[in-house]
């Protein structure tokens, strides 16, 4: 009995299908845990598709799925003088964000990230001088853009990069490929409509693999279920029942990612409420889990252990039995599955 990860397969691909239509010479992106699906699974899936270059993190990543897939492999983290050295292929594409990171890259296959709003890194307009003559001495990809995915202040992401593409121009740079990530499919086309001698290739995880929420669903099997009654102390920190009902063992704890939450940020005065209220409940031990049985999210009887959690189902709610498996609403990115299985 097992966390497991049900993938509605055709349903699947199907989204898949319709986001490389409406994204010609699309880059999969395949990095951290492969979006919940794991390396290899997105790496099957992208040899499928028929890409040729998949997108990873790191180094690391790269020297572990090079051998599960056979296009070029481009590596999104930056390279930086005295980073640990990790044998790669000459099939990987390595980005640089900085004058230092070409020069430290002497013949090999380059990308360059340009700085974008998201002022995270990349080369900025005042090394584009000295740029040229540095480029002479690798492979030149093509430039990048990795855009932000909100725009609060009404500016134009298409308006974004054809400032980029005309301060690469005027230092004449070549402008054969560039790279860019959280663009809509609108805003890709009016950009390849403007600057026809340019291959847009747009980089996609998150809208490709987890698009379509419908297509996947995790569900934790139930090990085994004990009633209790109100005042009955039990786990670790033997804690009382709060009213009669039952303990449920559920397959799925701190190892899957269950009982892992990524900081959000909150826009407007319900989802802040909202925040403060769960904070509040949780000062008196009271946390709700992903698991969902009879309609309604249940609590944690305690915290998560490594792998299961122990839920508190109230009597007025039906009895759930041993082999029964409860949805559980997690975060892709920050779950491991026991195993896949296909509908």
């Amino acid at each position: 009995m097992a966390l497991t990860l049900y993938v509605d397969t055709a349903r699947w691909r199907a989204h898949q299908k319709q986001i490389q239509d409406r994204f010609p010479g699309l880059i999969p992106v395949c990095k951290g845990n492969g979006y919940g699906f794991g390396h290899e699974r997105l790496c099957e899936e992208a040899t499928r598709m028929g890409a040729d270059i998949l997108a990873v993190g790191t180094t690391y990543e790269a020297a572990s799925i090079k051998d599960w897939f056979g296009g070029d492999l481009l590596v999104l983290t930056p390279f930086r003088r005295g980073e640990d050295p990790v044998p790669l292929p000459d099939r990987v594409i390595r980005s640089v964000a900085s004058l230092d990171g070409v020069r430290g890259l002497v013949g090999a296959r380059v990308v360059i990230e340009c700085m974008s709003s998201m002022r995270r890194h990349g080369i900025s307009e005042q090394d584009l001088g000295q740029l040229h003559a540095a480029i002479e001495d690798v492979r030149l990809e093509g430039f990048a853009l990795h855009l932000p995915l909100d725009r609060p202040d009404g500016s134009d992401a298409v308006e974004e990069v054809i400032g980029w593409m005309d301060r690469l121009r005027a230092a004449r740079l070549p402008l054969h490929t560039m790279f860019v990530s959280h663009l809509r499919a609108e805003e890709l086309a009016r950009l390849q409509q403007q600057f026809p001698q340019t291959r847009f290739r747009a980089r996609i995880g998150t809208r490709l693999w987890l698009g379509d929420h419908e297509a996947t669903e995790y569900r934790g099997a139930v090990l085994d279920v004990t009633r209790v009654a109100k005042g009955d102390r039990f786990g670790y920190r033997q804690q009382k029942a709060a009213s009669d009902g039952w303990l449920v063992v559920v397959a799925g704890g701190t190892s899957h990612g269950v009982g892992l939450e990524a900081p959000k940020a909150l826009h407007g005065v319900m989802p802040r409420a909202k925040g403060v209220a769960r904070a509040g409940l949780a000062t008196v031990n009271r946390n709700l889990s992903p698991f969902v049985w009879a309609g309604k999210q249940r609590w944690f009887a305690e915290p998560p252990h490594m792998q299961v959690s122990i839920l508190f189902v109230p009597s007025d709610a039906t009895e759930p039995k041993v082999g029964d498996e409860l949805v559980a609403h997690l975060r892709h990115t920050t779950t491991q599955f026991d195993r896949v299985l296909d509908a």
